[in-house]
């Protein structure tokens, strides 16, 4: 019996001293700065962090999960510019302006004054989007885990709860505070990918065709706001949720996981979606420069 209280003294003590060396790393990689002069510096959750793509992006919080196949870095490549990439899954809007995610300061705080290309794609863990849209397909799951979220989860947040507003403006704060502090830089705001098909379900998603109407209109409110956002701050859009629509979780060719037999993380883009949200930033930036530059021409003949 004393060995028993013994090993379970010592168990405890290992957890404690796991959860502690754990709280530390945390705390340590959030108070790094990112290094290097960032001609590109991305910024958002999960969906720009690109997670279960792949390996870890090198020196990145492990808490962020970002990796080195999402989008930012692919776009990178293909413009040949030096990235510093501060997106981190789960962050919201208000992490992105002011920080407190762990341990980490505002995302913005990665910006310089020679960066000349910005990328967002936040607002869905504001809402809880792809949270709601997880658990309520965990729900329907016949596991144990579902019996659980059955039980225990109490379910979507009501319409009334999703303060699409919010994200609008802190979205329009978001482009005000990059002009401010990098006055050159081109902000391209990016929509979710589009992960729910136009009308009705299917098996991927292991949602009923109720729960996928309501989920649907939440997706295309946030992207409503996002759009709003960008509108109201004259930042460039590049909206996934329009040029995804048919590539869905449902498509035949999807950018994106459905609940079953998912390629990375449910409901999250797969390699072809994060690679298709590259080429469509790097299609919006040659136009914005191809913009500025007739714009410059035309000044230059006055």
């Amino acid at each position: 019996m004393k060995l028993l209280k013994l090993g379970c003294i010592g168990g405890l003590g290992f957890s404690l001293l796991a959860a502690i060396l754990l709280l530390v790393l945390l705390f340590y990689q959030g108070k790094r700065r990112p290094s290097g002069n960032a001609q590109y510096v991305s910024m958002g959750s999960s969906f720009a962090a690109g997670i279960g793509l792949g390996p870890r992006a090198p020196g990145s919080p492990i808490a962020c999960m970002r990796t080195v196949n999402s989008y930012p870095p692919q776009l990178a490549r293909m413009l040949n510019l030096r990235l510093v990439d501060v997106s981190c899954s789960g962050a919201t809007t208000e992490n992105v302006l002011r920080g407190g995610q762990y341990f980490q300061a505002a995302q913005l705080d990665a910006l310089g004054r020679d960066t000349k290309l910005v990328t967002i794609t936040s607002g869905g863990n504001d809402i809880h989007y792809v949270g709601d849209l997880s658990f309520i397909a965990a729900r329907n799951a016949p596991s144990f885990y579902g019996w659980l979220m059955r039980r225990l989860w109490s379910g979507p947040l009501q319409p009334g709860q999703r303060d699409y507003a919010k994200v609008r403006r802190d979205l329009v704060a978001f482009v005000a505070e990059v002009q401010r502090r990098s006055p050159d830089a081109l902000v391209v705001i990016v929509t979710y990918s589009a992960i729910l098909p136009p009308s009705g379900t299917c098996s991927r998603l292991n949602l009923s065709a109720e729960e996928a109407r309501d989920m649907r209109d939440v997706a295309e409110q946030l992207a409503d706001a996002t759009r709003a956002a960008a509108s109201d701050s004259g930042a460039a859009l590049v909206d996934m949720q329009r040029l995804g629509i048919d590539h869905h979780a449902c498509s035949a060719a999807p950018w994106v996981n459905g609940w079953i037999d998912a390629q990375g993380t449910r409901f999250h883009p797969n390699l072809l979606g994060a690679r298709a949200t590259a080429e469509a930033v790097a299609k919006a930036v040659g136009s914005a420069r191809a913009r500025s530059t007739l714009h410059n021409r035309k000044g230059d003949q006055r």
